[in-house]
């Protein structure tokens, strides 16, 4: 009898959990979850797409949205839990393009996520991860062309290109079959269009700010460091985007 109380509490605790993530009366809609999501509540969005990819499991829709959940989480997340998260997020992403390979988010977010996971991997695993950030990002761009963090990412993408050295592409030429083309001039252009399309997204002018202090541009660097203080919050990552901002103008100020 003991046994079979102690069964009934702790259901009573778990459902008592579940009420708080989920309330009983809440919809189960791709709306809802969007609206959880633009409120920073990662948990609730998370656990809303869960329920809808319950009954369509092969929803493209939820799909992309469940792996752009997972990328913010980890944006946020101890070192030690990101990798997981992005390989996640990657995952479900991939099963996004297979259930509908013209969904440009899929694309999109998986570039997003590979690219995290390439900062965990040796050399040759991240030449070759190079290749396929380049080819998702390119596919998700040719199905959207107002797709601001495709544009965004290949920013980040082309940065990383600018910043390896003539010998460090001599040996990837030599041991791994070479780098994609491309460095800084198409990364600023990259961010500019990621900027023309949502020139409210912090990120975009972040990143781009970054690209100026690497071109020794500091005036520029400072003037998108400034907008990013002035953005409003849309993801969790930014509030820490702002203290970055807010140090590097303090830095270039004092200079």
């Amino acid at each position: 009898m003991g046994t079979w109380i102690g069964i009934l509490i702790m259901t009573n605790i778990f459902l008592g959990f579940l009420f708080l993530v989920i309330p009983p009366s809440l919809p189960y809609s791709v709306d809802r979850g969007d609206e959880e999501f633009a409120r920073i509540n990662y948990p609730l969005a998370q656990a809303i797409y869960d329920s809808v990819l319950m009954t369509t499991p092969d929803s493209a829709d939820v799909l992309w949205r469940l792996a752009r959940v997972y990328v913010c989480v980890a944006d946020v997340s101890p070192r030690d839990e990101k990798l997981d998260l992005y390989r996640q997020a990657e995952a479900l992403a991939y099963r996004c393009i297979q259930a509908d390979s013209m969904k440009s988010e899929g694309h999109t977010w998986r570039a997003a996520a590979l690219g995290n996971i390439a900062m965990f991997e040796g050399g040759e695993t991240r030449v070759k991860l190079c290749y396929l950030i380049k080819q998702e990002l390119d596919r998700g761009i040719s199905l959207n062309h107002a797709d601001d963090v495709a544009y965004s990412i290949m920013g980040s993408f082309y940065m990383a290109l600018g910043d390896v050295s003539w010998i460090e592409r001599q040996l990837a030429a030599i041991f791994l079959g070479g780098l994609p083309e491309g460095g800084y001039d198409e990364s600023e252009v990259a961010f500019k269009k990621a900027i023309t399309i949502a020139p409210h997204v912090m990120r975009h002018h972040f990143e781009l700010g970054g690209l100026y202090m690497v071109l020794d541009r500091y005036r520029e660097a400072l003037e998108e460091f400034q907008l990013v203080l002035a953005l409003p919050v849309l993801l969790a990552v930014d509030e820490r985007t702002q203290r970055s901002a807010a140090i590097l103008i303090k830095d270039l100020n004092d200079e």
